[in-house]
């Protein structure tokens, strides 16, 4: 009698991915340098102090092992000082175009996690229309359809109900198509906070939202091609930054200009010609900055300063007659400020989200991938 097969589970110990000392490392200086603001010798001697304390090198291989494997990879390059005498002087080295990228990378995988990349990469709406994902429901063929749309078994079905079996014959009339769901593309823009709150009271702000700005990006240039995302920092002012500039951003001296990056964000969203348009906000503090007419400076970071308010109420409604739509992410608890990011919500009829720094990619994710804005009237 031949014994049957057991079928189930078998469970082991953990062990752990098999890892170069390369790889390990890696995986380390990517959390430091981002840390670090692309600062490479500030990432290091972090690393070196992390290996005095937790021996991640040994004598087979050193973190100097490491910096030089770095540079054969094309990871970090040695920079020429503009000070020195024209004999070679170094500066030390920098970070590639091949880092910030992975950078990029590296951010998705942690905020988003292993997404696969798909193909065309379009928002889903409720509407119906050209689009390559299938509703099951059918209709008669019309002019302009296009052929991949044409649903063959359907079609057949209907040429031997209409003509007989004995000579098969099809015709226009014949033609069924099955609908799918018009795929809308999404214009994105991306306000940070870069004003000196957002590293107040010990509390590193800005390096989240720094990884989700890496990370959206990674998803919209892989995931949705044919969205565009822009990035813009406010503080006294507003200006854009580039996606490769990300890593490099740091918070400075400044106050909170919520009016200047609202007027910013729209100017560069009405150049767009996509239906969907939206802002996201990253900010910790309340407004506390705008420019006046005569290009002078307005601060007051006592209170909520109703000059200042007012200004930013005015913003969200324009945003509302050009069917923008602002979603406020708020990573501060303040009751008084949490009051005025709902009267602003409700100004521009957008969303807002009050959380901590450890849930903020995850919502910002979950918002953008859902699409579930409505449009403004």
């Amino acid at each position: 009698m031949k014994d049957k097969k057991r079928k189930g589970f078998v469970f082991t110990s953990y062990e752990e991915p098999d890892q170069s000392p390369f790889e390990k490392l890696f995986e380390i200086f990517k959390e430091l340098i981002t840390h670090t603001s692309g600062d490479f010798e500030e990432a290091i001697d972090w690393l070196r102090e992390l290996d005095k304390e937790y021996q991640l090198t040994d004598e087979d291989y050193t973190i100097d092992d490491f910096i030089e494997d770095l540079k054969q990879k094309g990871y970090i390059r040695q920079e020429i000082d503009p000070n020195g005498d024209g004999q070679g002087d170094q500066a030390g080295f920098s970070i590639t175009a091949k880092t910030e990228q992975i950078l990029r990378k590296h951010a998705l995988e942690q905020i988003f996690g292993k997404l696969k990349k798909s193909g065309s990469g379009n928002h889903r709406s409720k509407h119906i229309g050209q689009g390559d994902e299938r509703t099951g429901n059918f209709r008669e063929y019309r002019f302009g359809d296009a052929l991949e749309q044409v649903n063959v078994s359907e079609s057949i079905r209907n040429a031997q109900r209409h003509h007989g079996f004995d000579s098969f014959t099809m015709d226009e009339d014949d033609l069924v198509v099955e609908e799918t769901h018009h795929k809308a593309q999404m214009s994105t823009v991306l306000m940070i906070d870069i004003s000196h709150s957002m590293i107040l009271y010990g509390e590193d702000r800005i390096t989240p939202a720094k990884k989700v700005a890496m990370a959206l990006s990674e998803l919209i240039t892989t995931r949705y091609p044919k969205d565009s995302l822009e990035i813009l920092v406010f503080g006294n002012d507003a200006w854009p930054i580039q996606i490769k500039d990300l890593p490099y951003l740091k918070v400075g001296p400044y106050h909170t200009n919520t009016v200047a990056g609202l007027q910013l964000a729209m100017d560069m969203l009405r150049r767009k010609r996509n239906t969907n348009r939206q802002i996201f906000m990253i900010t910790d503090g309340k407004p506390s900055c705008v420019r006046k007419a005569n290009g002078d400076y307005y601060m007051n970071s006592v209170g909520l300063d109703q000059y200042i308010v007012d200004r930013c109420y005015t913003m969200a409604r324009q945003a509302r007659k050009l069917q923008i739509p602002i979603t406020t992410f708020m990573i501060a608890q303040d009751p008084y400020l949490m009051q005025f990011i709902r009267h602003f919500t409700e100004a521009n009829k957008g969303k807002a989200f009050f959380t901590g720094l450890s849930g903020l990619g995850e919502m910002i994710f979950e918002d953008y991938e859902n699409n579930r804005k409505k449009r403004i009237r």
